[in-house]
């Protein structure tokens, strides 16, 4: 497996498994992996990553997206980490991580977060395997649309990790 930087080519791969995971019902309230156009607009141009088997395919993807437009928010990023269904459980989403953290650093960011409903026990343990702390439980945060428990209300883990590099001034 090697981790490079996401290419505009891998797109079509990139929604894709963002698509099969969502089919999960515990990766988004996102119901449809939409667009690359969709996907490209939603996240910021810097440490985007795909993880790439022997015979070249994408087997996994990572990125970051604003969580506020305010300046003195521009150190701060949401994380997103899919690896391929069929690919889970060979490290995949732990090397992107570790890319995702050594990226997001070198670029200035001192937190990242995640947003990461209780049932994806498999996300929550990378995201705690790489520094990210539980800070809260946001209870009945939103309203499922789709699959299995389409119009519940799901609660959301809201997960942080402080760099010990930057901003620790």
């Amino acid at each position: 497996m090697t981790i490079r930087e996401m290419r505009s080519s891998d797109g079509d791969a990139v929604v894709d498994i963002y698509d099969r995971a969502l089919k999960s019902g515990h990766a988004s309230f996102q119901q449809n992996g939409g667009s690359w156009d969709d996907w490209d607009h939603g996240h910021l141009t810097k440490c985007r990553y795909v993880a790439v088997d022997e015979a070249g395919q994408v087997t996994g993807w990572a990125g970051l997206s604003a969580v506020s437009g305010r300046c003195a928010f521009a150190g701060v990023a949401e994380v997103s980490v899919y690896v391929d269904p069929q690919c889970q459980g060979r490290g995949i989403g732990s090397a992107l991580m570790n890319a995702l953290i050594r990226g997001s650093e070198q670029n200035g960011f001192w937190s990242l977060e995640a947003g990461i409903f209780p049932e994806n026990t498999g996300s929550v343990a990378l995201h705690r395997k790489h520094g990210f702390e539980i800070l809260c439980q946001r209870s009945g945060f939103g309203r499922m649309g789709y699959g299995p428990m389409q119009g519940q209300w799901r609660d959301v883990l809201l997960l942080e990790r402080r760099s010990n590099v930057v901003g620790i001034d």
